[in-house]
């Protein structure tokens, strides 16, 4: 049996890291550049984001842009 990869393609988050611990931490989609759409989002995330980023500096780290590679594969 072989595979192989098909469709690669990238998907950034938003990553803000907790000064407190890792149960706290909170990411978000966002494009390369990481920006954020708001409006694709549910009110619930759209206030953890606000939150999160209104506390860089007290509660989490500055955000980092991380990209995960998502390949389809296909078995032959």
């Amino acid at each position: 049996m072989s595979f192989e990869a098909r469709g690669a393609g990238t998907a950034f988050q938003l990553r803000f890291r907790s000064f407190v611990g890792e149960a706290n931490e909170f990411t978000c989609p966002c494009d390369a550049a990481g920006h954020v759409v708001m409006d694709e989002m549910s009110e619930r995330a759209r206030s953890n984001y606000l939150f999160a980023r209104a506390m860089v500096g007290r509660l989490y780290a500055p955000p980092e842009i991380t990209a995960e590679v998502h390949r389809e594969l296909a078995f032959a």
